[in-house]
């Protein structure tokens, strides 16, 4: 089995068992803009849904046009991806893991578009009075995923510039 594909089937497995098992004991236990203090002055859970992207994002948008929208996006999202990972060096391990965590999050939150239309987010950090937007463990896949693919970006061009000296 390529390496990649190792890293691929269980990041896509554990993340999504864990985004969407998340969200379902928030939607059986929590209600609907509830919320229940994890650390005092820093976290809660608050059960939101969100109609817009990560972060609520343009969640503000009125009718049918942001799920459609969001639905097409995701799945050329989810294509590209799946085309990037296929064409990966195998030894490129890291960005396998990074390209794997933006596609598991990306289907998390895809899940819960075709199931309700709307995502359910519930991790609400915050300083004082000063909320950053709610968000869900999909968002965080797609974020660590990101960081990771800045990560494999920056190495390469160090690795780059250090054998090729002017």
């Amino acid at each position: 089995m390529p390496r990649k594909v190792a890293i691929l089937i269980p990041v896509l497995v554990l993340g999504l068992l864990l985004d969407q098992a998340s969200k379902l004991l928030v939607l059986a236990k929590l209600p609907l803009n509830g919320q229940v203090p994890v650390i005092h002055g820093l976290l809660n859970l608050a059960h939101v849904h969100n109609k817009g992207a990560a972060f609520g994002l343009l969640a503000g948008w009125g009718s049918e046009f942001p799920w459609l929208f969001f639905m097409a996006t995701t799945i050329l999202v989810l294509g590209v991806l799946g085309y990037l990972i296929w064409k990966l060096p195998d030894d490129q391990g890291l960005a396998a893991l990074g390209y794997s965590l933006i596609l598991t999050g990306a289907l998390g939150n895809l899940i819960d578009r075709i199931r309700l239309k709307e995502v359910v987010d519930f991790i609400d950090v915050y300083w004082g009075r000063y909320h950053w937007p709610a968000f869900n463990v999909a968002d965080s896949l797609v974020c660590i995923g990101a960081a990771v693919l800045v990560w494999v970006i920056i190495r390469d061009e160090k690795t780059a510039d250090a054998s090729n000296p002017v």
